[in-house]
Formats: structure tokens, sequence, C-alpha cells
């Protein structure tokens, strides 16, 4: 369902193009079969992931275009933006399935095609409170390399927005920010996972100071970067960056942008799968910030779709919640229609 607006600005995404494959399990047998510590998210080689999916695939599983800054991408499209998104994905059915999932959500898909089989994630969300664990193949994803990120196809574009999960390759990822900053593009990082900042901290310490100038992090997030808690982390965040975010769950969230911080209440939600919440959050806020809305307003946006996207199972709203979404946004913004 793409956006009758077609007025807002444009952004582009780079990031590993996993598709998520769901499944609602009644217990947690598969997680001790394959030793998926429940909750965690696990890095598993092609062989893992293929004996996983296998003794799955027959349980009703549901296969969504994902990945951290894609779903942003996605959101953002829907929103109106016009998007475009930079991945690699292999030779195969589930790469076929990704590039035509991105068109129908209305984005320029600029995916590579590498050797290895497609990047997937094995979301494996189980009942009776929907804890989700991954088992993630990032595949061709990882070969996406500098070499390959060519300038033109950063042209037109005013935000770029990255996933944490690149500094995989600290190389692209500088790559990717210089490019940015050569056009003047305002530049967006989720920091994605806390183990990811503990892993790369110099570096994003230097990225962030240098490139960045909209940053998003959860508590654990903020906190390995700056060994603070969430007040004194937006503090230490927003002398690096423009703008700085941390939410911090069912507390909501903070913006800080130089001496100005705004404390944003959550949304009420019926919880029941957090996955994409943090994604959606980011287009909502960026979407917001494209329209040259107040940053507490932004904060509100992006706490009200994350709220919605926590109602269901997987990343992607359907159709009736994005329509009551944009009415609520709308109404948050005080545009009439």
């Amino acid at each position: 369902m793409n956006s009758e607006d077609n007025s807002s600005k444009s952004i582009l995404g780079i990031g590993n193009a996993l598709t998520d494959i769901l499944a609602i399990l009644p217990d947690d047998s598969i997680l001790r079969q394959f030793n998926l510590p429940k909750g965690s998210m696990q890095h598993v080689d092609a062989e893992a992931g293929n004996k996983i999916w296998e003794a799955i695939k027959d349980m009703g599983i549901k296969y969504v275009a994902g990945g951290s800054a894609a779903n942003t991408i996605s959101a953002a499209a829907v929103f109106g933006m016009r998007a475009g998104f930079i991945g690699k994905v292999g030779k195969d059915d589930i790469g076929s399935l990704y590039k035509s999932d991105q068109k129908q959500d209305g984005i320029d898909s600029m995916l590579l095609r590498g050797k290895a089989p497609s990047g997937r994630a094995i979301v494996i969300i189980t009942q009776p409170n929907y804890e989700r664990t991954f088992a993630t193949y990032l595949g061709s994803a990882l070969e996406l390399e500098p070499e390959e990120l060519d300038p033109a196809n950063f042209e037109g574009y005013d935000y770029l927005h990255l996933e944490g999960y690149l500094v995989q390759n600290q190389r692209l990822f500088r790559k990717a920010v210089e490019i940015g900053r050569e056009k003047n593009m305002i530049i967006s990082v989720d920091l994605a996972s806390y183990n990811v900042v503990e892993s790369n901290n110099a570096f994003l310490h230097d990225i962030v100071t240098n490139y960045v100038d909209i940053v998003f992090a959860n508590e654990m997030e903020a906190k390995a970067f700056t060994g603070k808690k969430p007040v004194e982390a937006i503090e230490e965040l927003s002398k690096m960056c423009d703008i700085a975010i941390v939410k911090v769950g069912e507390r909501g969230s903070m913006v800080r942008s130089g001496d100005r911080l705004f404390k944003i209440a959550p949304c009420k939600a019926n919880a029941t799968d957090a996955t994409g919440a943090g994604d959606l959050y980011a287009a909502g806020f960026l979407y917001s910030h494209s329209l040259g809305m107040p940053l507490d307003i932004c904060g509100q946006v992006g706490s009200l779709i994350s709220s919605k996207v926590v109602e269901i199972i997987g990343s992607k709203l359907d159709i009736p919640r994005w329509k009551q979404a944009k009415k609520e946004i709308r109404e948050l913004m005080g545009i009439s229609g």
C-alpha cells in the first residue's frame, strides 16, 4: 500500500538483505533440538540454517523481506517517501522473492547478486509469551563490498540510513558514509545491537562523530556505546551528532539535539511480537523529520508507528493498521485530510 503523498523527501537504505522466515511454535522443543537459547540471536552457517528450516518448513511458516534497514525503508516508502535500497542476495528463489517484495512496497530495489545463498533470519516465535529466537544465516548479504557501492546510486536521495549490523564490513560502512557526506545527504544510523556496538566501539565512535547526523539506539546499545545510563548516554551521544534518540522500552523514548531534550511517552499497545519495532520507529521519525516537523513530534510519530507493529507477528503492517496509523499521524501533525 503506497501513500498518496509524494511531496516528501527521499531516503536510501543500505543493509543486510535478509528474508525473515517466521514460525509460531507451540513450545520450545525446536529450540532445544538445535541448542538455540530462548530469546537469543544466533548466527548459523548454511548447513545449520538449512537443518532448522527443514524442521519447521511444514509448520505454517511465513516469508517476509526483512533486515533492519530494509524494514525502515519499506515503512518510509509506505509513508510516501521515495525510497531506495542497496543490498545483496543470492541467485535463488528467496533472493527473487526479496526483490519482488521490495518492489511491491514501492522501493527502488538495487539488489546485487552474490555467490552464496540469500541471507535469511529464521524467527522462531514460541508461545505462550511469543518470545522471539533468531537463527540468522547472512549468506550473500556478507558479500557486499565497498567497491560495489556506485556513487551514482546515491544521487537524488536526501537521506541515507544504515543499520549497525553492516559494521561486519567496516570498509563498506565507511565507504557508504563517505559517499553520503559527498552527496550532502542527512545520514542516520541505527546502532542495531549492543554486541555489535561492543565489538566495534572505537570504529562507531569515529563514524558517528565525523559522518552521522541522526543516531538511533536502545537502552542497551546506548550503554554499550557510552558506558552510561540513558539520560547521560543521550547527552553524550548528542555531542557527537545533531540528533540522538534513545529508546527505553515501555518507558518510551528520548530525543535530544544540543541542549534540548524531549521525553516521548510510549503509545499503548497489545504487544505480541517486538520484531521491527525499532526499525519502524526510525521510519516514523525520519519521515516526520523530512517534513520539517518539530523533534518531539518526530519522536511521537516514531512511537506511534512502532506501537502498531508490536501488535502483529513480523515487521510488516497490514493495510487497515497503516490506514489507522496514517490517520492518527495526520492528527498528531495537525494535517487535515
